[in-house]
């Protein structure tokens, strides 16, 4: 009977404990946000493509093999002006039914970097860009971001990034 009596009362201060934190976080994403959104948008000029052979087992069939790279360099450009560039690598990491790689991107501005990934599959398809934090003035950004291939070397390059101000800290 004891042991009843233990494990109903472990069970009641579980379910209270995760009510309690159901009831924070509620409460937080209750409060408005400091979050300040920028939408930055860049012309794209793509580097030349540039696989590297990762992976010295290989299907002679095929030009790509699992964990092969491709490294990237692109100029960024806004009004007709070079404003910065962006530098990055994809791992292939599915060649069938269609190559599929994930991808890491840092890009370069006068006002600081942005960090990123996505990942690249072929065809002509808008990558979708995950930012995942940055340096400088975008030292506390995070957002998402969409990059869409014209298919003739150039492209648009558009950010929506985020100030993720932490709590308390607010201007």
């Amino acid at each position: 009977m004891r042991k009843v009596a233990l494990s109903g009362a472990a069970t009641a201060l579980m379910l209270a404990l995760a009510s309690v934190a159901a009831i924070a976080a509620a409460s937080q994403a209750a409060e408005p946000s400091t979050h300040k959104a920028k939408t930055l948008t860049f012309d794209v000029v793509f580097s030349p493509f540039s696989p590297i052979a990762a992976n010295n087992q290989r299907d002679p069939n095929s030009p790509f093999a699992l964990g092969d790279e491709l490294v990237f360099h692109d100029q960024l450009f806004a009004n007709g002006k070079q404003v910065g560039d962006d530098v990055g690598s994809c791992v292939i990491a599915a060649i069938t039914p269609q190559l599929l790689a994930n991808c890491s991107l840092v890009i370069r501005l006068p006002e600081g970097n942005l960090a990123g990934q996505f990942v690249a599959i072929q065809g002509p398809e808008p990558k979708q860009i995950a930012l995942t934090g940055g340096t400088g003035s975008y030292r506390n950004a995070g957002g998402e971001g969409t990059l869409v291939e014209f298919g003739n070397g150039n492209g648009r390059l558009t950010l929506q990034v985020l100030s993720l101000v932490p709590r308390g800290k607010e201007a």
